[in-house]
């Protein structure tokens, strides 16, 4: 999907939204939302049209079997981007979240090649993705329940689901500064694609934006 030009995001345009980003009630939507849909929904158009060419044999031993957690009985009726927008609506869940997101799924479907992305996984994939990017990256969370109702699925799925994902992750969860930098680029690339500008690289540690705020804080007494 690429970008209209009512959705083109220009560099200032994005620093001034990640630098300004607030995590109040009224919060707009980060930017990363609309270029991590976009990504995941030519994947899952990628993924369709393998499947229909070469048809998907899926073995149910091992992992495959357990992969086959996240399928749905049905495909959910809501596209990607307005499921993310829902998830955000109700977590508030900062931009960095959404690319360390994009980091886990990454990571899993390189550590498991027989998994594909499809109408069926994606919805789960992505609530349970940001579900556990958030508590790696947030200090304050909601809990599983809570997830699992913007979600769409039961708390007993949602737990399921986190378990599953971690123990087929290996607990490699770790994203450090050279990494998350390395995924924004992609994001990056994906929005010139679509319309030529940059999106926001949204990650500093947060042991950096404390440091900084309290040598502002110091400068700012001393300049009183």
């Amino acid at each position: 999907m690429a970008f209209s030009s009512n959705m083109a995001i220009s560099p200032r345009k994005l620093r001034y939204d990640v630098y300004s980003y607030s995590y109040q009630q009224d919060s707009k939507t980060p930017l990363v939302i609309s270029v991590l849909a976009s990504l995941i929904e030519r994947t899952l158009a990628r993924n369709e049209r393998i499947g229909r060419k070469c048809g998907l044999n899926v073995n149910h031993n091992g992992s495959k079997t357990r992969i086959r957690v996240f399928d749905c009985n049905e495909t959910p009726d809501m596209t990607i981007q307005s499921y993310l927008e829902r998830i955000f609506r109700y977590t508030k869940a900062g931009p960095s979240v959404y690319v360390v997101a994009y980091v886990y799924i990454d990571r899993f479907c390189r550590s498991l090649p027989e998994f594909r992305i499809t109408g069926r996984n994606v919805h789960r994939l992505l609530i349970t993705t940001i579900m556990v990017a958030s508590k790696y990256v947030e200090d304050m969370n909601y809990r599983n329940s809570y997830f699992a109702r913007v979600g769409g699925i039961t708390t007993k799925e949602m737990n399921t689901l986190e378990l599953e994902f971690l123990f087929l992750m290996n607990f490699k969860l770790h994203v450090n500064v050279s990494v998350f930098e390395s995924y924004c680029c992609h994001l990056e690339r994906e929005v010139s694609i679509g319309g030529g500008y940059h999106i926001e690289k949204t990650l500093r540690c947060a042991e950096e934006i404390k440091s900084q705020q309290r040598e502002y804080s110091q400068i700012a007494r001393i300049s009183l």
